[in-house]
């Protein structure tokens, strides 16, 4: 559960019952954040939700309070679906911190744990029900587990569900679901297909948004680096061993994943690596590990990132740009979380000049450009004739030397 910046309000006059304010103030969560304050009253009344916010702004007790709050005055239940096997076992930790409290027991259905274990919780009539698509569908294939009973449906990072094909789960597992039901969906995005789920399985939502789709987190210093492939290693080893704080790396793929690591741990660090090819055990104790320090660096994938809900990481190294550029904005809000200073940093070979062009535009501002001493200068190779963009410019440090993209 993520603590954000201070506002100047509480959580009270939200309509949240007293028993979970006590809970609140003995977790010291005083001020809600931008989206809780929003969302929270409008969930408590039973109103469809469509929530938009940046990754680490405190989504997930957005809809916990409220789920809590319902279900401790009925008997029906909650079901969440989310992305990732990370993603889901942080959302159950935070509903650990408040629904014990209330008798409400949670159940997390996700792949790569044993299938046992999550029967056995199911026999203990779990309330809210967290569950990756894939998994859910196994147990409603075999019986083990009926959704009759949803009173309100959760969509977490919607957005990525989708991007990781998840539609055609999720469009079948709302057929088990009741009609009457709330709904709610949050993302940090919202692309056509959010929009098209919200038009069709919500009753007239609210929407909530606290941020701009597409918005990059606040008080995190972004620069780009470009350098041709060959030399990507050898700036990596002088970022590392210039910020000495935690640092999530990110890889375009398993494979490069896996090598990267490798590389960083010759170089002499203490690395991690977490992707969708290692075991859920290996990536909740790669996980567990740099959250304890025990790994300063983390290397990942896009798709297993989702679940990366550290507050305290200093630096996030794109090592190769993404894919997609809303995935840029994803990657960089793992930093600069809960009012901590955070830095962003990519690597861009010389072709890959639109690539960072359409990063600028969905951010709606130039990423500036810095180059190391000790590396060649270099310049993206592809222009557009017409653009008449000025390229911002890094400020000046000791290992690195500024310059303006002419």
């Amino acid at each position: 559960m993520t603590k954000e910046p201070r506002t100047n309000v509480s959580f009270d006059g939200l309509g949240i019952a007293p028993k979970i304010l006590e809970a609140l103030d003995r977790l010291k969560f005083t001020h809600p954040t931008p989206i809780q304050h929003k969302a929270i009253p409008i969930a408590i009344d039973g109103t469809d939700i469509i929530g938009v916010a940046q990754t680490g702004t405190g989504k997930t007790l957005a809809f916990a309070i409220p789920v809590v709050q319902r279900l401790s005055r009925n008997m029906g239940r909650c079901l969440i679906l989310v992305p990732t096997r990370e993603l889901a076992i942080q959302v159950d930790e935070t509903f650990q911190k408040i629904a014990p409290k209330f008798g409400i027991r949670t159940v997390v259905i996700i792949g790569g744990a044993p299938m046992q274990n999550q029967l056995r919780a199911l026999k203990k009539n779990p309330r809210v029900i967290i569950a990756t698509p894939g998994r859910l569908i196994d147990h409603m294939n075999q019986k083990t587990l009926r959704l009759n009973e949803v009173e309100v449906l959760i969509l977490d990072e919607a957005d990525r569900m989708l991007d990781m094909g998840f539609k055609p789960d999720i469009e079948r597992i709302l057929k088990f679901v009741p009609k009457k039901r709330q709904t709610m969906l949050f993302s940090a995005t919202i692309p056509g297909e959010v929009v098209s789920i919200g038009t069709a399985h919500m009753k007239l939502p609210v929407h909530v948004e606290v941020a701009p789709s597409g918005t990059a987190p606040e008080r995190i210093v972004q620069e780009l680096f470009i350098v041709k492939r060959e030399a990507k290693k050898k700036l990596l080893a002088k970022l590392l061993d210039q910020y000495r704080g935690s640092v999530l790396l990110f890889s375009r793929t398993k494979r490069g994943a896996t090598k990267i690591k490798r590389l960083i741990k010759d170089m002499g660090h203490n690395v991690a690596e977490i992707h969708s090819d290692r075991t859920l055990r290996q990536r909740r104790e790669a996980l567990e590990g740099f959250k304890t320090g025990k790994y300063r660096i983390l290397v990942a994938t896009d798709i297993a990132a989702r679940g990366i809900d550290v507050v305290g990481i200093e630096t996030v190294i794109n090592f190769d740009i993404p894919d997609d550029t809303e995935n840029y904005v994803h990657r960089i809000g793992r930093t600069g979380r809960a009012g901590h200073k955070g830095r962003a940093i990519s690597f861009a070979t010389p072709e890959q000049g639109n690539d960072i062009r359409n990063i600028e535009k969905h951010i709606k501002t130039a990423l500036p450009v810095s180059e190391h001493p000790e590396l060649p200068r270099e310049e993206f190779t592809t222009r557009k004739a017409s653009s008449s963009r000025t390229w911002s410019s890094a400020k000046r440090s000791k290992s690195r030397l500024p310059r303006k993209r002419r």
